[in-house]
């Protein structure tokens, strides 16, 4: 077994993948503008997932947009990590299941990690808001929320 570390833009270059390859990429775009992040983790999926020599590969990221785009790639589906609720919080089960993530957990996932509880509450009471104002107004002007790609 070889492990190797690369920047995404290295994949290629240095051990040209095969279907024997197995590639783990996690959080391309990550850093970028929204629409930049999301479009060049959108175009490293489709690149590697059509390539003639497709390797077997892992894709985790943040942008719920990519989930609808793999329906249209061969051999390409969602996973998630399955999660128990309850009152008293949320569980992580270490395991996962076909199909997207309805919901994010980053919040919990802060709580769980030891975020000062005035940091979760506040953090809550802006999610809130920003859920609210998506709903209520297009984020661009002329586009109908249809056609807008919603990242938060």
């Amino acid at each position: 077994m070889i492990v190797q570390v690369l920047p995404a833009f290295e994949i290629e270059e240095t051990f040209n993948p095969s279907p024997k390859s197995f590639v783990l990429l996690d959080e391309i775009g990550r850093g970028t503008g929204t629409y930049d992040g999301i479009s060049i983790a959108w175009s490293v999926l489709e690149y590697l997932a059509k390539s003639p020599l497709a390797p077997r590969l892992l894709f985790a990221t943040h942008y719920a947009e990519l989930t609808d785009c793999m329906e249209t790639m061969e051999g390409v589906f969602n996973l998630k990590v399955l999660v128990k609720e309850t009152l008293q919080g949320i569980h992580f089960t270490y395991k996962m299941g076909e199909g997207a993530s309805d919901k994010s957990y980053g919040i919990h996932v802060a709580k769980l990690a030891g975020l000062p509880h005035q940091v979760i509450s506040r953090s809550q009471e802006i999610l809130k808001n920003l859920e609210k104002q998506r709903s209520q107004k297009p984020l661009q002007k002329g586009l109908s929320s249809k056609d807008q790609i919603v990242i938060f």
